[in-house]
């Protein structure tokens, strides 16, 4: 394009080895990253944990994001949550010992949707409705509920993200 903007990933055309019915899932996460990555460009690390109006923080979002990732990919293997990732879900958006950048909880973030990527060029379409459990009450679900799910959930965080991340720049 002459002005140098790409169109959004979706409009970019197939990525390579990943299923045809597993592209919208694709487009959706790597244009989160996108647009996370570009949000958060520079973004101050003392605003990290401060909450607008009550809500989630964008150092909550940016966690969450990542475990949420995490975990419902591990669901669609049909893999039992670790200890690890039970742990890091209880502390998404919490205080810790640990200080957190943006940028390695950004970095930490574009691993995930990796990850994530690799998982999806993997997938057998044949596995796509098979059951899946989810969480600790064992909901159903089905893989590609779980695929489908990581997208528009990454997506309504990163709208909230937006949003957030914007008000604290402008006070």
């Amino acid at each position: 394009m002459a002005n140098n903007i790409l169109p959004e990933v979706w409009l970019r055309g197939s990525l390579e080895g990943i299923p045809a019915l597993l592209q919208p899932v694709a487009h959706a996460l790597l244009q989160a990253r996108e647009e996370l990555n570009e949000l958060m460009s520079g973004f101050p690390d003392e605003l990290l944990w401060e909450k607008v109006a009550g809500m989630a923080s964008p150092g909550f979002h940016l966690q969450h994001l990542t475990g949420v990732l995490d975990r419902l990919y591990t669901y669609a293997r049909a893999e039992p949550l670790t200890e690890e990732q039970l742990s890091y879900l209880t502390v998404e958006g919490k205080p810790t010992n640990k200080t957190y950048t943006a940028i390695e909880l950004v970095n930490n973030f574009n691993a995930q949707v990796d990850k994530a990527i690799t998982q999806l060029r993997n997938a057998e379409e044949t596995t796509l409705t098979d059951f899946r459990a989810v969480g600790r009450s064992q909901l159903p679900s089905t893989v590609l509920g779980l695929y489908v799910h990581s997208a528009e959930h990454t997506m309504r965080h990163l709208g909230q993200l937006i949003v957030t991340v914007k008000v604290l720049k402008a006070r």
